[in-house]
Order: structure tokens, then C-alpha cells, then sequence
């Protein structure tokens, strides 16, 4: 058993343990406020003819406290007992689902919605549950407090929550299972029952803002919408005719004729004042080290590189031509319905160094491309050579996630607490790291290359 293994089964076997902080806490605090009410009277008179009256109304006030936590306590011990009985006698277990909603423009923020059916909420206390997923990473706690009932009943059918989810990156994650725990009032004791959840879910991306362009079709496949320029239509059967008296022979195409003896004649480009779509390229090709792939930097550029990606999609797409996402990865999406398939490939998509840009992107039919810090120098110099300016690119600086002005992230690490989450303990180091160097002077590079070809461009 390894070190990461040990971890895990530690942390595991301690969901069980049914103490807490909170045990040592009120232990004490009970402890101390009956030695206070009931240490010996004075010798004499007390120093306010109100002190008895005080004492007594704080002895009332103990004792009902203790007793409401005693009810709390035991009524904790009754709902336990009564689901660990559902849970055996019918298979009663929680159910998870996942969803995404939009607040205020700002779209894909992940929500989960949790159902324990049969259960019951201790009195004055609570029902919370925990998953975990992918290497046994574990969620924060979050809560069941709503009761369930039947329409026009009291019967309550099942105890349910909806918790905002905070993940620390855009991706598919894999649930691997979970925890119910049941709480008395003051979260003296918890009680933890294991739970069978499996499935997956995604954290999605979300938009940054506005980064608008005039994008125009480079590919025709249907006479829908007329525009005002030219575009070349493609399609074997536009470019292939019937051979006909008068057709020059050198443009007949023999294979077609050895394959089934017709002859056909090879006829040359159309141009249609039509377009139908609008396609979309965003590269996640990173020409680095491979070393580089699982750093914390890179992953935390790469959640920064979705969101941008999504932003200019989001915005792009609310324009008159119907948008297509032509991924760089191959992702298994059949079942998937079109409106979310898009959202879906950015988050699945991760660096990689498999498909380049040479490979992915085809100046005749891309209309508009993004691309990171991290795309390869000269292949994008000769992509950018058979595009003009009708083609729009993107240019993430990954980089721009981990600016911060430093001075300041010193003195707010010295006077206040140290940030918990990932990207403010890198955006502290970021600035003796030897990436930040490289990173920078291949954005500089990049941005030279943009500004000495044809193409419209923009820098995010």
C-alpha cells in the first residue's frame, strides 16, 4: 500500500468516527458553566441583592439548553437508526443530479441536486452528505433541509438539497461514491452511513466576458442565407458533370470512369453569394515539455483558456450564422444534444501534443481560430500564410490568470489568512517561477507573428 492509498483509507475510516470538535467545545463550555452556577454561595451577603435571581434564571436557562441538545441528540440517534433500517430492509440510498444554470449572464454554473428518500431531519438538527470522485477527492459538506411531501399531504416522502458547486477545474469528473451524515443540533457527534453513487459529471466553463468580431462563412453547404461577398462552394457532387459535346477532354476524371464507366468532367471552382455556416477552431495543441502537461500552472491555464474559449463561442454564436465546433480531440458525444455539445468538448478537451495545428486547421473552411502561449511558433507563421483577412483569430495569454500585483499578495499573506484555493498559492510563486520567463517571451513572439500577417485578430 502506497502513501496516497494509506491517506485515502485514513481519511475514509475517520468519516466513521463520530466526534468531533464540536464534542470538546460544548464538553468544556458545559463543563465550565456548571462549575459557574453552582460553586458554593459566598460567606455573607451576595454583592447585589440580584445575584440570586440572576443565578437562578442562568441554572433555568442551562438546563433547558441541555435539554433541547439531549432531544436534538436522541432524536439524531432515532433518524439514523430508522434509515440504516430503510436502507437495509428496501435498499433506500441518495440520489444525486447535476445541473447547470444562467444568473445574471453568466452562464454554466454547476448545481448539485441531492434526494434521500424516506428519511426524516432530526429535531433541530441536520441531514448533510459529501461525495467524492475521480483519485478519491472529497466535496465539501452540503445540506438536506428541505422536506419532500406529497401534494396536498403532510406525509413526507424524502428530505432534499440544492448545493452550488465549487470544483477546482473545468472538466469531466468521475463520482466514485459518497457519505450521509446525521447531526444533532450543535454538531456534537455526526453519523456517517456510506452511499453507492457512481456516474459522471462536468464542470463547466463560463464566460468572461465580450470579444466581438465580424466573422463571415468561409463554406457554403446549403443556399440559405445570401452575403454580401463570395464563397467558394465545395462538395463532390458540385465539382463533378455529365461529359457533354464541346467539354475539354483534359478535365475528364478517369477514375470515376474506371470505377463505373461514366464519364464525368472535373468543373471548375464556384463562387455562390451564399453561407450556411460558421466554423469554429480552438487548438489545445501545447508545443512544451511533456513535464510541463500535469503541472499546476498549466492547469490552471488551461481552465482559463476554456473560459475564454466559451466566451468568444457564446458571443459569436448570438450572431445571424449557425456556429459548428470542430474539436481538435476526439470525444464519444453521440447521444449528446447539439446545444450542449459544444460546452461539453470545451470542458473534455485538455493539452495535448497528438493533433498540431498544421494538422487541425484549414485555412479554405476556418473561419475563426483560437489559440494559447502555448501553440507552436512556426506552425502557426505557416498556417497564417494561406489565410487573409476574413479569417479571425484568438489569441489567449495564458498567462493573464496568474498576474497579480505581488507586493500587495505579500502583504495580504502577512495580515490576513493564506488563500486556500490553488490559483492564489501559484500567483504567489508565479513571479520566481522559471515558466513565467518562457511563457512571456512566447506570447511576445506570437503576438509579432499576428501583427505581420493578413488576418483580423484579437489579443485576450
Amino acid at each position: 500500500m502506497d502513501r496516497k492509498q494509506l491517506k485515502w483509507r485514513l481519511l475514509y475510516y475517520w468519516q466513521y468516527f463520530p466526534f468531533t470538535l464540536n464534542t470538546v467545545l460544548c464538553g468544556v463550555a458545559a463543563w465550565a458553566a456548571f462549575k459557574l452556577l453552582y460553586k458554593p454561595a459566598p460567606k455573607g451577603d451576595y454583592p447585589s441583592p440580584f445575584m440570586p435571581f440572576i443565578i437562578l434564571m442562568g441554572k433555568l436557562a442551562f438546563w433547558l439548553l441541555v435539554a433541547l441538545v439531549l432531544l436534538s441528540m436522541l432524536s439524531t440517534l432515532a433518524s439514523y437508526f430508522y434509515y440504516a433500517w430503510l436502507r437495509a430492509s428496501k435498499g433506500v440510498t441518495l440520489n444525486v443530479e447535476f445541473a447547470t444554470e444562467t444568473k445574471k449572464g453568466k452562464t454554466n454554473k454547476l448545481y448539485l441536486i441531492a434526494q434521500l428518500e424516506g428519511a426524516f431531519r432530526p429535531i433541530l438538527g441536520f441531514i448533510k452528505g459529501r461525495l467524492y470522485y475521480d483519485d478519491n477527492i472529497m466535496t465539501d459538506r452540503f445540506a438536506l433541509m428541505t422536506d419532500k411531501r406529497r401534494p396536498r399531504s403532510l406525509r413526507r416522502l424524502a428530505v432534499s438539497g440544492k448545493s452550488r458547486l465549487y470544483l477546482p477545474d473545468i472538466k469531466e469528473y468521475d463520482l466514485k461514491g459518497g457519505f450521509i451524515y446525521f447531526q444533532d443540533m450543535l454538531h456534537i457527534f455526526s453519523l456517517a452511513v456510506e452511499q453507492p453513487v457512481s456516474g459522471h459529471f462536468y464542470q463547466p466553463p463560463v464566460l468572461t466576458g465580450q470579444h466581438d468580431a465580424e466573422v463571415y462563412p468561409k463554406k457554403t453547404e446549403n443556399m440559405d442565407v445570401r452575403i454580401e461577398q463570395l464563397r467558394r462552394v465545395e462538395g463532390e457532387y458540385l465539382n463533378y458533370k455529365d461529359f457533354e459535346s464541346g467539354d475539354d477532354v483534359r478535365r475528364i476524371v478517369w477514375k470515376v470512369y474506371a470505377k463505373n464507366r461514366d464519364l464525368v468532367v472535373r468543373i471548375p471552382e464556384m463562387f455562390e453569394p451564399y453561407a450556411s455556416h460558421l466554423y469554429f477552431h480552438a487548438s489545445f495543441y501545447a508545443d512544451v515539455k511533456a513535464q510541463w502537461l500535469a503541472d499546476g500552472y498549466m492547469k490552471e491555464m488551461l481552465n482559463y483558456y476554456k473560459n475564454c474559449v466559451w466566451t468568444v463561442y457564446d458571443t459569436l454564436s448570438k450572431k445571424e450564422w449557425e456556429m459548428r465546433y470542430i474539436p481538435d480531440q476526439s470525444f464519444n458525444l453521440a447521444d449528446m444534444p447539439e446545444d450542449e455539445r459544444p460546452a461539453r468538448i470545451i470542458t473534455n478537451s485538455d493539452w495535448h501534443r497528438d493533433r498540431s495545428l498544421r494538422q487541425y486547421f484549414n485555412p479554405r473552411t476556418g473561419a475563426v481560430l483560437c489559440i494559447s502561449s502555448f501553440t507552436s511558433m512556426a506552425e502557426l507563421q505557416e498556417v497564417l500564410e494561406h489565410c487573409d483577412a476574413s479569417t479571425v483569430v484568438y489569441f489567449v495569454k495564458a498567462s493573464g490568470i496568474l498576474r497579480s500585483f505581488v507586493p500587495l499578495t505579500w502583504i495580504s499573506r502577512l495580515i490576513f489568512l493564506p488563500p486556500q484555493d490553488r490559483l492564489s498559492k501559484l500567483r504567489a510563486r508565479w513571479t520566481f517561477s522559471p515558466m513565467r520567463l518562457q511563457v512571456q517571451k512566447r506570447e511576445k513572439e506570437i503576438e509579432k507573428i499576428l501583427q505581420a500577417s493578413k488576418v483580423t485578430y484579437g489579443v485576450i
